[in-house]
């Protein structure tokens, strides 16, 4: 195997507070020339995009790529529809789980896996008010202990 060298390019905060990650999948994503080097610098937003599977295709929308600086007229619109990667049977259990048990397709982070541009898609479950508190308190708590373990240990 080969040694694939991962950077993160941005992640989807938000997700992980909004949603229960069911099950995560590693899927391509179709890009053109200048989309690719206007990520390289970083200028991605995944905050308000998500998923959908239209006649046996997966696609991303609400993905913002900024266009690219150097770029001319092969700049593609910033918030266009692009085509996400993925074998057909997955795809179609993927449909089947969405359409059956109210789960919805979330990318989580964007990442170079060698030369090439991935994506990180949840299938999720929304969180009701009292589990984002849950999850809070969860946090601060480890938070406490965390501080008083390093305030014993001085």
């Amino acid at each position: 195997m080969k040694n694939e060298n991962f950077k993160t390019i941005s992640e989807n905060r938000q997700a992980r507070h909004e949603y229960f990650v069911v099950e995560s999948f590693e899927v391509g994503i179709e890009l053109v020339g200048t989309e690719v080097k206007s990520i390289r610098q970083g200028g991605v937003n995944l905050k308000d995009s998500w998923c959908s599977i239209d006649n046996g295709e997966l696609f991303v929308k609400g993905m913002h790529i900024s266009p690219y600086e150097k770029g001319n007229i092969f700049n593609k619109d910033p918030m266009r529809v692009r085509r996400l990667l993925m074998h057909r049977r997955e795809i179609n259990r993927l449909y089947g789980m969405v359409k059956q048990d109210g789960l919805t397709l979330i990318p989580i982070s964007l990442y170079f896996k060698g030369s090439r541009v991935k994506m990180q898609l949840g299938l999720c479950k929304g969180k009701k008010l009292h589990d984002k508190r849950d999850d809070m308190a969860k946090r601060d708590a480890k938070r406490e202990i965390e501080r008083s373990l390093k305030e014993r240990n001085r």
